[in-house]
């Protein structure tokens, strides 16, 4: 399997609106397979399947409600059911065609949450698309920001067998738990600068490891814009960590990611 899969990236942004050709050919470059493009709210869907058939067979769609979503350029607030109900006609529409449902989860960073009430509706959001997930049989994309632990137990509590946690935030500790549940957790290239990615690193088995850039955001460097090309920097850096070659990590995280998202393996050249 030589290659690498983002399991998670943002390729939708309008951060790639100018020069999205140079970046799909620069991913290719850097050993690219495939990229999952997630959203995270209803208005982006149309562009990411757009993004699909423009690239098929390299850009492949996760639709979902992200647990915050935003008002304005300053202001955003939890994810609400009325979001949740302005999305389903549109992951129904294009249902055979999705590869994971995504970006959901949940996210108790203070300034997003101001109330019990706004973490209820996020996991109402949550639960009703784990549900929608095992009624298609597709894994979920999961961001779970300063809500690891809960994150985690309300997927085990719905029966979620299939999931990749991205970015995750938490202690290795807590990571484990979801470990045992059998989900994987995709590494974005800011480990290079994150001491508590390199700690979940140590103490992942890269069993349970996918790789992601979660591009724009979550680069090697603050501020500047990620692409998914920077793929190569988290494999790099998790073989030093683990004491392996890039090339084991490379075929390792490659073959997790075919077994979480089976659909690609109908398409991704190996």
């Amino acid at each position: 399997m030589h290659g690498y899969l983002d399991c998670h990236c943002h390729i939708s942004a309008g951060d790639f609106d100018k020069d999205i050709d140079a970046v799909i050919e620069d991913s290719k470059r850097a050993g690219l397979l495939a990229l999952l493009a997630v959203a995270e709210h209803a208005g982006e869907f149309e562009k990411i399947i757009a993004l699909s058939q423009r690239f098929p067979g390299f850009v492949f769609p996760c639709l979902g409600v992200h647990p915050v979503q935003e008002v304005s350029s300053v202001e955003h607030r939890s994810a609400s059911l009325p979001d949740l109900d302005a999305a389903l006609p549109i992951i129904d529409k294009y249902k055979e065609h999705l590869v994971a449902i995504g970006e959901v989860g949940l996210d108790f960073t203070p300034r997003y949450v101001s109330s019990e009430s706004d973490k209820e509706s996020q996991r109402q959001v949550l639960i009703r698309q784990a549900h929608l997930a095992k009624e298609l049989d597709l894994p979920l994309n999961v961001h779970s920001r300063s809500a690891g632990r809960p994150t985690i137990q309300l997927l085990k509590e719905q029966g979620v067998e299939k999931a990749l946690l991205h970015a995750f935030d938490g202690r290795p500790s807590v990571a484990l738990e979801g470990v045992k549940a059998g989900y994987f957790f995709s590494i974005p290239p800011s480990i290079v600068r994150s001491e508590q990615k390199q700690k979940l690193v140590k103490q992942l088995p890269l069993e349970n490891m996918c790789l992601e850039t979660d591009s724009p955001a979550l680069g090697p460097e603050m501020q500047v814009r990620n692409e998914p090309k920077n793929i190569v920097i988290s494999a790099e850096y998790i073989s030093m960590v683990k004491g392996v070659s890039v090339e084991e990590v490379m075929q390792t995280t490659t073959r997790n990611a075919l077994r979480l998202f089976p659909k690609l393996k109908l398409t991704v050249k190996l």
